[in-house]
């Protein structure tokens, strides 16, 4: 158990400071589109190696960018002028064994399938274009990867970083995320086509007083006229404030579309249902944390994910192992109200050997007395690290 660390938390909770501020960037939002594309790209690449190497090979495809197009939005329609220009950019292994791997045609297709499947309005072959850039990445990081494979060992860190991780959510921190999740979920958009999948949910708390601002992009043809537009933004109102007054147990103000005016005509209606069409870019790393929130009153960690490597990258394991640490804590000790967990790296050295693995706590119960089974849990789960790429492989783990 060596480098586990327990410590209690001596600061007040993010849900007992005066003020608390919560973000969710949806599924459509051009900051999301391009960390799903980036994690699309990486999945896809590890069942190809694995399929025709037999191993996961040393690949980051962590650089997505997406370039808004041209838009004219209308009631009952509307045309995408311009299209969508995005970018895959990263590392891999292109060919081994005399096996070649077509990165730009497998970038593409993956790039277009989850597009069709999650932006419901979007034409992929008239409103997109598709530029890849994928090269071999450096000779350094290639061997230090290959250097444990070959071995059969425990995968080496590729980078010296760190992770963190928390649980539990709280009230906001619930109210933000559900209220996104339910606007964009199945049942919602069968009753409501009109919502497209561009929202975003800023969540504010000031004392006891919970407010969410949403941004959400209607999909104009299926609004016939600005009144059509305000009936139906008003009856998603009602749907989304109860569905998130009934989750957390307290009254939540709820504005969609601040920005709308009936007497200037102007509203929030997008042709496909994105702002990506014209009104924002997009890149990967600037949205949600590995949980699916922004939580500036909690730790987080500026590394992107989305598209790393899931065997050795610190960036996206420890993140990811962080959070699964803390919730696990949470879950099976009782006395436990709140954890956070902590993860430093040392490039070349095992991933399951941190330099440092810090448990903090605030409990019910004296936290020396708890410290065995935190740290019990801390080192299953540095155990099972070597393991935690299948999650990412199978989809089982968001990035954003």
């Amino acid at each position: 158990m060596a480098n586990i660390v327990i410590t209690p938390i001596t600061f007040k909770p993010a849900y007992e400071l005066d003020a608390e501020i919560v973000e969710r960037k949806g599924t459509g939002h051009p900051d999301t589109v391009c960390d799903y594309l980036a994690e699309s790209l990486s999945r896809e690449l590890c069942k190809w190696y694995l399929k025709e190497y037999g191993a996961v090979m040393h690949h980051n495809v962590d650089k997505a960018l997406l370039v808004g197009g041209v838009a004219r939005a209308e009631f009952g329609g509307g045309k995408v002028i311009e299209p969508i220009e995005i970018y895959l950019v990263g590392r891999a292994i292109l060919e081994k064994d005399g096996k070649r791997l077509d990165a730009h045609e497998l970038a593409v297709e993956t790039a277009k399938r989850w597009l069709r499947e999650n932006i419901k309005n979007l034409n992929v072959e008239e409103h997109v274009k598709i530029h890849t850039k994928i090269k071999p990445g450096s000779k350094d990081l290639v061997e230090l990867f290959e250097r444990f494979q070959k071995k059969g060992e425990v995968p080496l860190a590729n980078d010296t970083s760190f992770g963190v991780g928390y649980a539990p959510l709280d009230s906001l921190e619930k109210a933000v995320f559900e209220a996104e999740r339910f606007l964009n979920s199945e049942d919602t958009k069968r009753e409501h086509p009109e919502i497209g999948e561009d929202i975003k949910v800023m969540g504010v708390r000031i004392k006891d007083r919970f407010r969410l601002t949403i941004a959400l992009a209607f999909v104009g043809k299926y609004i016939k006229n600005i009144d059509e537009y305000f009936q139906k933004k008003e009856a998603i109102y009602r749907k989304v404030k109860e569905r998130v007054e009934s989750l957390i147990g307290r009254e939540v103000d709820v504005f969609i579309n601040t920005a709308d005016s009936k007497e200037e005509d102007s509203v929030y209606i997008t042709v496909t249902g994105t702002s990506a069409e014209q009104g924002d870019d997009g890149q990967v790393g600037r949205g949600n944390r590995v949980n699916g929130l922004i939580t500036p009153y909690r730790p987080m960690s500026l590394e992107a994910a989305a598209g790393k490597n899931p065997i050795s990258h610190i960036g996206k394991i420890y993140n990811r192992v962080a959070n699964l640490i803390a919730q696990r804590v949470v879950q099976e000790i009782e006395e436990v109200e709140e954890a956070y967990c902590y993860i430093v790296s040392q490039i070349g050295k095992p991933i399951n050997q941190p330099q440092v693995l810090d448990v903090s706590v605030r409990s019910r119960k004296e936290f020396t007395a708890l410290q065995d089974a935190i740290k019990k849990i801390a080192q299953e789960e540095l155990e099972a690290m070597p393991e935690v790429w299948r999650g990412f492989v199978e989809g089982l783990y968001t990035v954003a």
